[in-house]
């Protein structure tokens, strides 16, 4: 919905199938949405033919047999029975734009949607796993504009999940959707220099995700992580712990087995300020000469990669403002631009806005500066409120990392 009149409809399905065939340690992926019969002979005697040309790879290979699941999946709650009517979702999409549109200085929309969704992944191996699991998913969104002209800010809410129930109403997400817009309205620049930089929860997750992709075994054995030279060493303070667990109920990347046919566990991938380990799919572990560890995901082809699911960093003991309360001068950041990161060295540097903090407090809008800094010395001065958010699929509460370099005026 967009100006209160409906947009855009949408509905979709496929289905696609991939094929990793080995030929002694040679291998080749090929996919189709073609699922016919003659489609899919096809497609094995291309893979065969591909993988017996394809040079050899002494790490490649099935994941050990002993080690598959057998036996019965968790039941994760991933799955809501009733599906959403196209005049159910424009109903919410609608409340959610009119919730929005009503904050006043909002003076334009981009929309209000809503969607629903199913999958299903299922996984066949020629040594024996043959498993399968799905979810569904529900989501709301609001996007406005506040301002005008050349002063026009934009800003937005989202929320998904499995259950509908589990969303928040519609003239929620509309209201904050509406609220945040107006809020940026009129920035201010920022001076340059080092001072602390908090981070809002719903961006402050990236810096979670930057750590578990560092700890990828693939990028371990290649020699390309900022990570390589921290195996199991004391990266950040005492007392933080982060978190990966696949098997929570209802969270977004939750998942009873890996993309190898692997049981998935919860883990500490730091605990007490200590890394505990590399993410490790076969591949990795038999260069790295250890065991897989349940993380090897799939993607449109190709061989398996590696990833964490449901990550969080649990909480501090000191509410935001408490966090804030001593920093004379500094930036909250409430939006991250671009993808300045190197993984190689850690070298950080993103575009942001957010908020100037003033003598502990919130202190009006800032825009076009950015922050850098390198994620070895940012993990280590790294706080966290006890504001723990638990929706999304890296959830962290507010974080202050002290010493960031800013460039501004």
């Amino acid at each position: 919905m967009r100006l209160g009149k409906l947009e855009d409809v949408e509905r979709s399905e496929s289905e696609h199938l991939d094929l990793r065939v080995f030929v002694g340690r040679r291998s080749a992926s090929i996919g189709s949405s073609d699922l016919s019969d003659s489609a899919l002979k096809e497609l094995a005697e291309r893979a065969v033919a591909m993988a017996s040309a394809a040079p050899e790879d002494q790490f490649a290979g099935l994941a050990p047999e002993e080690l598959l699941l057998r036996g019965g999946f968790p039941d994760l709650d991933l799955n809501e029975a009733a599906e959403p009517s196209p005049q159910e979702l424009l109903a919410l999409a609608q409340a959610a734009e009119d919730a929005a549109r009503g904050v006043a200085g909002v003076t334009n929309s981009e929309g209000g949607s809503a969607g629903a969704g199913q999958r299903v992944f299922a996984l066949v191996t020629s040594h024996g796993f043959a498993g399968a699991y799905g979810g569904t998913s529900r989501s709301l969104s609001a996007s406005v504009l506040a301002g005008e002209g050349a002063n026009m800010q934009r800003d937005y809410a989202w929320r998904t999940a499995h259950h509908g129930a589990d969303l928040p109403p519609p003239e929620e997400i509309g209201l904050l959707a509406g609220q945040r817009a107006v809020a940026r309205m009129n920035p201010g620049r920022v001076k340059s220099g080092a001072m602390p930089v908090v981070f809002d929860p719903r961006v402050g997750g990236s810096l979670i995700a930057h750590l578990a992709g560092g700890m990828s075994g693939n990028a371990i054995a290649r020699r390309a992580s900022f990570l390589l030279d921290h195996a199991e060493g004391q990266l950040f303070a005492p007392g933080i712990t982060i978190v990966d667990d696949p098997l929570r109920p209802r969270g977004l990347s939750s998942r009873p087995f890996d993309g190898e046919g692997l049981p998935t566990a919860r883990r500490n991938l730091v605990e007490n300020g200590r890394l505990t380990g590399w993410l490790m799919d076969s591949a990795a572990a038999r260069q790295l000469g250890g065991q897989p560890t349940g993380h090897a995901v799939r993607g449109a082809g190709g061989s398996p990669g590696v990833s964490a699911s449901n990550l969080h960093l649990e909480p501090g003991e000191l509410s935001p403002a408490q966090l804030m309360a001593d920093i004379a001068d500094g930036v909250y950041v409430t939006e991250l631009i671009g993808h300045g990161l190197n993984p190689v060295t850690g070298d950080y540097s993103r575009g942001a806005s957010g908020f100037r903090i003033v003598n502990g407090e919130l202190a009006g809008p800032v825009a076009e500066f950015t922050i850098a800094g390198n994620l070895i010395p940012m993990f280590a001065a790294l706080r966290c409120a006890n504001d723990l958010e638990w929706h999304r699929s890296v959830n962290v509460p507010t974080i202050r990392i002290d010493g960031m370099m800013i460039a501004g005026d």
